[in-house]
């Protein structure tokens, strides 16, 4: 390759090509815009009943009341675009966060770029179980094998080798074509590495020229979602119903018909629960961005309600648990076994041993014990008969020798060789004796003991051309090297909180049962079942696995096809199973589980698009995180939707009481457009807002089929109802025997909207401080319905519009009582459950 193809593009040619040919991204639907938002807001039910109503009040020359209620319907249609454009500007934030990395050399320098940003003529470096992101040219590394099938429908992988001349281009290509150099974005790296150039972007690719149309694909709702819009469909026809019922009934036994009309759409406009599909929406959107902000992005909104009731969380060791960045800790040679701490010198036989593993690596190191070893080499001369810069020939790992050689060329026609692999690999390349082998066995279990992992370093000399196949040469063994990889810091402490919490963490790794024990003891894991192999995963009877796995927290020697059959033990063992993965093969497991996790720095594109969750920072204490903000989530949901439904009984149940009593009407539909405009903001900012229970991480995780919201949460929403209802029934009744009928109605109104206020902070605030920094918006809200429900009773002509009058301080006080106690009451049930099971704690011990 010429210089100007290995530096790439300076990053101001790649800023003016990205301008003239537009980000490398598909054509997509477009975010919802204010316009958009404004028109689905009117077309709901609870809008469309005020504008009804509005135009009754204004017909029937009530002028104050029709522009009260249009006021009213366009702060309710204001309030839900404000917190529906909040949903949108998230969701548009998850899509950034969403965006995949490339790796490119721009300038000479190697960095990673968003795709979006690649132009024709980028360099990328790309590796197996890397999607494309842009049509490209092979021009340098190895023969890649490329699943097309994306785009030609053919499962079986093409050939693809680097190109003759790299700077060519060719005619337009097209895909499935074996032998070509030519690389088309969508398209998934089986196998090989390499540089290529990109030739085509965004909808200029051949993916782009044939999906288009996925722009225009409508995502479903989620199952909750539609579990929600079920039920709001229900109640909206109850109600409509209903509305009709109480109509008729007011018409009839009161002979004044406008007025039962009036008072059935008050009814109507009160029992339609239009909260819960925007609650829904709301909440699902500002989760999966609270988790995003922890490091967690959420492919599928439906998971966060999984996320909270894992039982099981199964991990990776290296990167996970572990910083994968790998530090050379012991170097061994015949000579000697040399122990390294920081800036330890190397010299004689260990500096020979760490000059053969340096020719054994790349040259721009990806892999972390590349990188090691190319950092501890960093000083230390390499081989003087070494004459390039770049290795003649490589052979990357195989099935068939687990060993990475390259050769490199010496003085005149010699040619060295360099292996570094595992152990027995360079054991069979040196041809060693089984007595010596044995020798060696009893090293690597030493160092196995002590975390590390172990590769054997060999090298050869051969004069004139190196064979075809490595294994045709004699190598001489040079020594081992021990790599150890240090547990993140923040590992054992989120192991502790994952038990605390009652939640089963399972370490899952590829190396040696020794290495994993130990680091799995470092990390605080249980390890007192010992450690299960990956050829026991296989070759276990099913139900014997089932036996094996409710014990068992370490698992070595797994290969990523196993992990499936781990899944499945653990999900017929009544688990739910969250399951991190990286790799092409990793993605069955992830697809299987409950909740599948794919690494989102050394993660393949293929497990990402497996997964429900991509971990931005590969870190357990992310999923720990996860796992405590998806409990949050479910239980502010939860509250939320209680909250919704216990707050439409005493409104719905006073508009149709005083009707059947004979009394006067205690609701108009001003004063439910009032209720409206408090409850809305109270549960979809303030629930959402609530954090942790100090408890939600000491608890066991919820119950496989337990509902988000079922029977329990149905009955406790009725009973916070009827109480409210009972005692603002009870004001009015009470009011009306000594008070104008104004008053009675202003006293059982005000008693109402501050019982609801109440109980809203009882059903919000299981925890904490009142005045806690994130109880803002309660606070705020509840201070600016209370400063309006002061202005209209204080203002004559508005109050004549709601029909009320101020009451006086005795009843104000019966009042403050009597939502206090109605509405309060549900905080102190929690608080008394726990005194009671204090005491019998303490009566028992």
């Amino acid at each position: 390759m010429t210089v100007e193809l290995v530096r790439g593009l300076e990053e101001g040619e790649a800023a003016a090509r990205l301008a003239a040919v537009g980000p490398n991204e598909l054509p997509r639907a477009p975010g919802r815009g204010l316009a958009r938002i404004v028109g689905e807001t009117l077309r709901e039910p609870m809008f469309l009943l005020l504008v009804g109503a509005a135009v009754l009040y204004l017909v029937l020359g009530d002028l104050g009341e029709g522009l009260f209620l249009t006021a009213g319907a366009l702060a309710s249609v204001g309030l839900v675009v404000m917190q529906e454009a909040r949903s949108e500007r998230a969701l548009s934030a998850l899509r950034d966060l969403a965006q995949p990395l490339a790796r490119v050399i721009r300038g000479g320098v190697e960095r990673q770029a968003p795709a979006r940003e690649l132009v024709p003529g980028d360099l990328l470096l790309i590796g197996e179980g890397e999607r494309l992101p842009a049509d490209a040219r092979l021009i340098g590394g190895e023969i890649l094998a490329v699943d097309e099938s994306a785009l030609t429908g053919e499962s079986a992988p093409v050939t693809k080798p680097p190109a003759d001349d790299a700077g060519a281009t060719g005619p337009d290509p097209s895909p499935g074509q074996e032998g070509t150099p030519d690389l088309f974005a969508g398209t998934l790296v089986v196998r090989g590495q390499g540089v290529a150039r990109v030739v085509r972007t965004g909808p200029r690719s051949a993916l782009g020229q044939i999906g288009a149309s996925l722009a225009e694909i409508q995502h479903e709702p989620t199952p909750l979602q539609k579990t929600a819009g079920r039920l709001v469909a229900l109640l909206g026809a109850m109600a409509l119903g209903f509305c009709a019922l109480v109509a008729v009934a007011y018409g009839w036994l009161r002979d004044d018909w406008v007025g039962g009309v009036l008072a059935g759409v008050t009814v109507a406009i009160s029992l339609i629960p239009e909260e819960f599909p925007m609650v829904l929406a709301v909440f699902l959107a500002l989760g999966a961005w609270r988790l995003a902000t922890h490091q967690v992005l959420t492919r599928r909104s439906a998971v966060i309600e999984t996320l909270g009731g894992a039982t099981v969380l199964c991990v990776d060791k290296t990167g996970t648990l572990t910083e994968n960045q790998m530090r050379v800790a012991r170097l061994w040679t015949q000579a000697g076994d040399l122990p390294l701490e920081a800036e330890h010198r190397v010299d004689g036989a260990a500096a020979a041993l760490l000059e053969r593993a340096a020719l054994a690596s790349a040259v721009r190191p990806i892999d972390p014990m590349d990188k090691a070893v190319r950092r501890l080499s960093t000083g230390v001369v390499i081989d003087t008969e070494v004459t390039d810069a770049e290795p003649e020939r490589a052979w990357p790992l195989r099935p068939e020798l687990l060993a990475v050689v390259q050769v490199w060329r010496g003085a005149g026609e010699r040619r060295i060789a360099a292996a570094k692999g595992a152990p027995e690999a360079i054991f069979k390349l040196c041809r060693l004796p089984a007595a010596e082998i044995a020798r060696l066995q009893g090293v690597i279990e030493d160092f196995a003991r002590q975390g590390l992992r172990v590769l054997g370093v060999a090298s050869a000399r051969v004069e004139g051309d190196f064979a075809e196949d490595p294994s045709a040469v004699a190598f001489g063994f040079d020594g081992l090297i021990g790599f150890i990889d240090p547990l993140r810091r923040d590992a054992p402490q989120a192991l502790a909180e994952a038990r605390a919490a009652g939640v089963a963490v399972v370490m899952i790794t590829g190396d040696h049962p020794a290495t994993a024990l130990a680091i799995a003891r470092a990390a605080g894991l249980d390890a007192s079942a010992g450690v299960l192999l990956g050829s026991e995963i296989e070759s276990l009877p099913f139900e014997a696995l089932r036996e094996r796995v409710r014990a068992v927290r370490v698992f070595a020697r797994v290969a990523p096809a196993q992990k499936l059959r781990l899944v499945e033990a653990l999900k017929a063992d009544g688990e739910v199973v969250a399951m991190t993965g990286d790799g092409v093969n990793d993605a069955p497991a992830l697809e299987a589980a409950h909740i599948g996790i794919a690494m989102g720095k050394k993660g393949t594109d293929v497990a990402r698009e497996a997964a429900d969750l991509v971990l931005l920072d590969d870190s357990f204490a992310s999923i720990v995180g996860g796992v405590r903000l998806g409990r949050r989530i479910f239980t502010n949901l939860r509250r939320a939707l209680t909250y919704i439904t216990a707050i439409h009984v005493p409104i719905a149940g006073l508009a149709l009481a005083p009707i059947l009593l004979g009394l006067p009407p205690l609701l108009f539909p001003m004063h439910v457009v009032l209720m409206e405009l408090a409850i809305d903001p109270i549960c979809a900012l303030v629930f959402e807002a609530e954090p942790s229970e100090a408890r939600a991480m000491r608890r066991p995780p919820r119950r496989r089929d337990e509902p988000l919201f079922g029977w329990p949460q149905v009955g406790l929403a009725l009973v916070q109802g009827l109480v409210v209802l009972a005692g603002v029934l009870g004001v009015y009744t009470w009011s009306r025997g000594g008070y104008p009928e104004a008053q009675a109605r202003g006293a059982a109104f005000a008693a109402l909207v501050l019982a609801n206020l109440v109980l809203a902070l009882a059903d919000a605030a299981a925890s904490g401080k009142l005045l806690a920094p994130h109880r803002r918006a309660y606070w705020i809200i509840t201070a600016a319905i209370v400063a309006l429900l002061a202005a209209i009773m204080s203002v004559p002509s508005v109050a004549a519009i709601f029909k009320i009058a101020a009451p006086d301080p005795i009843l104000m006080i019966v009042v403050l009582l009597t939502a206090l106690l109605c509405g309060g009451w549900s905080a102190a049930r929690p608080r008394l459950r726990s005194f009671v099971r204090g005491g019998r704690t303490r009566t028992i011990s």
